[in-house]
């Protein structure tokens, strides 16, 4: 699944959501914070005090459904139902198409280079990766922009997410790095999200159109929930970190962040070997440790750092010098510490590509094309001498049909 999108969009296994990952310093502590966060749930009992339960109502509406509007925009095609969940776990084949519709037009919206990426998809596969992309970029509007989810209840002054902030933070053993009002609203937010989250494991049902497609999905491929929680806890952490002291903090937050993604997708593409996992993990590492080199000076303006800081200290690169911009490039440290950055990047790029022939052929173009924009990225950046302060680093239209051309034709018509 940022963060605001730019022409090639982050994390996202490639999808970019979110930065940051909490790192305690046992496995009890971490225990506790992801027990309070896998507890987090609707009860039938909150959905029949919450919901319309009159399915005529909803079929009703349904005949009405679009999910595009007279001028283009996206529009929700269940806005008319005056509840967020309703208790019936049946929902009609009509009401999960047009669910699906509204995650594949907002892919194309938000996504547009990752969703070329999709379009070639079978249509089953292509609609549920459109779903699992729905959700992760919904909830990185959430945490790192000013979206406001609908949820009945779900202001921050509500208790059970007063208590959940509260645990958290004593969890964690750190103070958020956002000033107050902003984190309690954030993660109040977020706290809500995950309860929908819920919903597609359970047995009532969300009427967010997302929600409706990933359940259908969920059910579909046997995703476990795990992988979904992970992604909504890094966004959750990113409230607690803005540092990172060794590579190894960092791959724990890209594994949350980005990993889990891969993880995700490879559920939906199907594939024949369990070292696929492995090679899916290292996808999404990949693809985030360019997504933060290429971004770490705007990155650096929000007083975030996620280059690991005892290597750039080896360098001889402080934390002022991180936020210094442009002056950096002059740094006699600077372009080393990029080309051994990248190098090792290069490993789990290696690890990326080795996970194609695990994959169904008709799948493999999706994930080959992401890691190949990413690695021309990478490319270009090694060119420039580390230079990603003078403009953004990124392909140009025509290097993206030239790239997806050949990857389409290597990956679905060739030996490989």
């Amino acid at each position: 699944m940022s963060t605001k999108q730019h022409s090639d969009s982050k994390g996202q296994s490639g999808f970019e959501f979110g930065r940051s990952i909490s790192i305690v310093d046992s496995d009890v502590e971490k225990e506790g914070i992801e027990g309070v966060r896998s507890t987090v749930s609707v009860t039938r009992e909150a959905a029949r005090a919450i919901s319309i339960t009159a399915i005529e109502t909803i079929r009703e509406g349904a005949r009405f459904m679009g999910v595009i509007g007279s001028r283009g925009e996206l529009i929700n095609p269940f806005g008319h139902i005056d509840a967020a969940i309703w208790s019936e776990s049946d929902v009609p084949e009509y009401m999960i198409e047009a669910a699906y519709d509204y995650c594949e037009e907002l892919t194309k919206i938000e996504a547009g280079n990752f969703y070329h990426s999709f379009k070639y998809l079978p249509n089953e596969v292509r609609r549920s990766i459109c779903a699992y992309y729905a959700f992760c970029r919904r909830a990185d509007d959430i945490a790192d922009g000013d979206y406001v989810d609908i949820y009945p209840g779900g202001s921050s002054d509500d208790p059970e997410s007063v208590e959940y902030r509260a645990d958290i933070e004593r969890l964690t053993g750190s103070s958020p790095v956002v000033n107050r009002s902003h984190y309690d609203e954030r993660m109040s937010q977020l706290f809500y999200y995950r309860k929908k989250l819920s919903t597609a494991y359970g047995s009532i049902t969300s009427t967010d159109p997302i929600f409706i497609a990933l359940k259908d999905t969920i059910h579909r491929y046997n995703i476990p929930r795990q992988l979904l929680d992970d992604m909504i806890s890094g966004m959750e952490d990113d409230f607690h970190r803005n540092r990172y002291q060794t590579f190894e903090e960092l791959y724990a937050y890209c594994y949350r962040v980005a990993s889990t993604v891969g993880l995700v997708c490879i559920e939906i593409y199907g594939y024949d070997d369990p070292v696929a996992r492995e090679y899916a993990e290292g996808w999404g590492v990949f693809m985030q440790l360019i997504n933060i080199i290429r971004d770490v000076a705007e990155d650096a303006e929000r007083d975030r750092i996620y280059l690991p800081m005892e290597d750039l200290a080896r360098w001889g690169i402080s934390e002022d010098d991180i936020k210094s911009g442009k002056d950096l490039i002059q740094h006699p440290g600077w372009e080393p510490f990029v080309n051994e950055y990248l190098e090792r990047a290069d490993g789990y790029k290696q690890r990326a590509f080795k996970l194609l022939d695990h994959l169904d052929k008709s799948s493999r173009y999706s994930p080959a094309a992401m890691a190949s924009f990413y690695q021309s990225i990478a490319s270009k950046i090694t060119k420039k001498k580390g230079d990603v302060f003078t403009e953004r680093i990124q392909l140009t239209k025509a290097e993206k049909i030239t790239l997806a051309a050949y990857v389409y034709a290597r990956y679905r018509f060739l030996a490989v």
